[in-house]
């Protein structure tokens, strides 16, 4: 393997790693190489990124090597998180901010039992965009966060409140759920649609 293939590999575990990073024994051994190696790889691929004008950059944070994106982009990503568009959630987060929208308050736990997958990256991302928030805790063990819709839910469907979100099934099938989120954002974007146009002509 060369080393051009090495460094792709270890791209993608940093990648992988997320916010916890990966110190260089670790890529090691995943790699099978030895840590001072991997430690020289990831130097010139600092240098790569930097002389290509990559949108991501390796940084060394506690001894641990993280994928992050370039401070001087900021700004663009303050604008993409303050801008709740469906084309810019997953399928998951739609799923997600499907079930709070009916179901809430809810836990993750909750979510996760009736999509059948995890909900960590989509509730972080519901958050950031600021369609759901933390509205308590649950009574039960470990007092697990209880998630609720926010006002700029509301705001961004149109809504005057949750009493006016359209009929759905209660998520009870996750065979189900791809579709029933399909129709019930297909019903909003027309509420939505409708108020639009009544502000317009009003």
């Amino acid at each position: 393997m060369n080393y051009r293939q090495m460094k792709s590999i270890i791209e993608g575990l940093l990648f992988a790693a997320g916010d916890e990073g990966l110190d260089a024994k670790q890529i090691a051994e995943v790699v099978e190489l030895q840590p001072q190696a991997v430690s020289g790889l990831i130097k010139e691929m600092v240098e790569d990124f930097r002389r290509e004008e990559r949108g991501i950059q390796i940084v060394e944070i506690a001894g641990a090597y993280q994928l992050t994106t370039l401070p001087a982009h900021a700004p663009y990503f303050e604008r993409l998180a303050q801008s709740p568009t469906r084309s810019s959630l997953s399928q998951a987060a739609l799923e997600t901010l499907a079930i709070v929208a009916y179901k809430q308050p809810i836990t993750r736990i909750d979510i996760e039992e009736i999509r059948g997958v995890k909900a960590d990256r989509a509730l972080q991302t519901l958050v950031a965009k600021n369609l759901i928030e933390e509205v308590g805790r649950a009574e039960a063990v470990g007092r697990p966060i209880l998630y609720g819709t926010t006002k700029s839910f509301l705001d961004y469907f149109g809504l005057a409140g949750l009493h006016e979100l359209p009929e759905a099934t209660l998520f009870q099938n996750p065979d189900d759920l791809e579709e029933e989120t399909r129709m019930l954002f297909e019903k909003l974007d027309g509420h939505q649609l409708t108020i639009d146009d009544a502000e317009m002509n009003g």
